[in-house]
């Protein structure tokens, strides 16, 4: 969707306060949008959407619980070598995988 904005312009702010049970998720963000819309569908009482402004941009209401962030630490050469270990083991799988199910 043409918004008229570039990449940087198109944010995506959490508020949230020790004080009150709700997070407001306001974004742009496809996945994200996407995701938030799918867990509203199916929990309205712990997601709900605000407001669309039909240019890309939707808020979100969500319980707080229901929000998580994730930290991920970098990897260690010695884990990043085990799983690029792992991956070559199971390449094969994976090609067969990819060739039963190719993307049309």
């Amino acid at each position: 969707m043409k918004t008229g904005l570039t990449k940087k312009q198109k944010t995506t702010a959490i508020y949230f306060d020790e004080d009150s049970p709700i997070i407001e998720v306001i974004t742009y963000n496809t996945d994200l949008k996407k995701r938030l819309s799918a867990f509203a569908e199916q929990y309205p009482k712990d997601c709900r959407l605000l407001d669309d402004d039909g240019l890309g941009c939707k808020v979100f209401k969500v319980k707080k619980g229901r929000f998580g962030f994730k930290l991920t630490p970098p990897y260690t050469e010695e884990r990043r070598k085990t799983a690029g270990e792992i991956a070559k083991k199971h390449i094969n799988n994976l090609r067969r995988h990819d060739n039963e199910n190719p993307v049309v």
